[in-house]
């Protein structure tokens, strides 16, 4: 039997004067030689990252050369990253994507209403097609884990995250892609290498800080208009590469601490995450008093009835 993830309790629901709900969460910060800064729960539990990895997915594809190959800009590569809410320059950005290389919408297998360009994975799909159209493979089955660009995306994740997917470890997303899955504290390391790009191979370094630099110049672009992974970035200026994933999962490259943060609630609840990254953030020094404040909105976001009044809140615990 595989043991369960357990966390700590971190972010309460209050509605009036009471705690209503906590959600616990389980969290690691270490740095690129592995060091644990900061342990919450526990870390050596695997859990699926979810569109977490969208960066290293990318990053298999630049790696390729579909960058060069197809004339691929900063906000297509950033929305190869993207877990975005079809706003109108999300849905032309991957479109752009899918004409340059010859595939159209239809060639998408990631379901989607109006069509499947309006799934917030359609970038990743319009960049793992991109890697296809590079290496001559077949779009037809691109989903498949043994599919050629699968194997070469999972093959660039275990050396980006030090580890060995094997067949137990692997999945499927809501997207339909392979999904695979770490402990958090080699996560955390692998997103320590994302921000520092030490202990890669060359080239793999050159890619992750091709997406890492897009990411962070078109932050918009890689979640969109007041959502957390956006504004996360937006706001701490360059210092840090934030990305999300389902089941409560966010991952942080911290670019000037040199370090990882990645977490999950164990519940799986998404709306415990800003506060709780936030929290962690603060305890790790890596937002200074401007970012914090301008993340105010995230740290302690309204809870509100069906009539949309403010009844409450959430707010994260003293970390310590």
């Amino acid at each position: 039997m595989n043991p369960e993830l357990a966390g700590v309790p971190l972010v309460d629901v209050v509605r009036g004067a009471c705690v209503e709900s906590t959600h616990a969460v389980a969290a690691c910060a270490c740095d690129v030689d592995g060091n644990v800064l900061l342990e919450y729960g526990t870390i050596d539990v695997p859990v699926y990252l979810r569109s977490a990895a969208k960066p290293f997915i990318a990053a298999a594809a630049v790696r390729a050369g579909v960058v060069e190959r197809f004339g691929l800009t900063q906000p297509e590569v950033a929305v190869m990253c993207a877990s975005h809410m079809g706003e109108p320059r999300h849905l032309e950005t991957a479109a752009s994507i899918l004409a340059k290389i010859g595939a159209s919408v239809d060639d998408l297998q990631c379901g989607g209403a109006p069509d499947a360009l309006h799934n917030n994975c359609s970038g990743k799909h319009a960049g793992i097609l991109a890697l296809a159209r590079l290496r001559g493979e077949p779009f037809a089955g691109y989903l498949d884990p043994a599919h050629p660009v699968q194997r070469e995306i999972l093959a660039f994740c275990e050396r980006a995250f030090a580890d060995r997917f094997t067949p137990d470890r692997i999945a499927v997303d809501g997207c339909g892609i392979p999904v695979f899955a770490t402990t958090l504290v080699s996560a955390a390391r692998g997103f320590a290498r994302f921000a520092t790009l030490l202990g890669l191979a060359p080239d793999d370094a050159a890619a992750l800080r091709r997406v890492r630099e897009a990411m962070l110049a078109e932050p918009w672009m890689v979640s969109g208009t007041g959502r957390f992974d956006t504004d996360l970035m937006s706001a701490a200026g360059g210092a840090i590469v934030a990305k999300g994933g389902a089941e409560g999962v966010h991952a942080d490259a911290l670019v000037e601490l040199g370090a990882g943060l990645v977490l999950k609630t164990v519940d799986g609840a998404a709306r415990a995450v800003p506060p709780a990254a936030l929290a962690l953030l603060a305890r790790l020094g890596a937002l200074d008093a401007g970012a914090a404040e301008r993340l105010q909105g995230h740290a302690r976001p309204p809870l509100r009835n069906v009539a949309g009044r403010v009844v409450g809140e959430l707010r994260a615990r003293p970390v310590v």
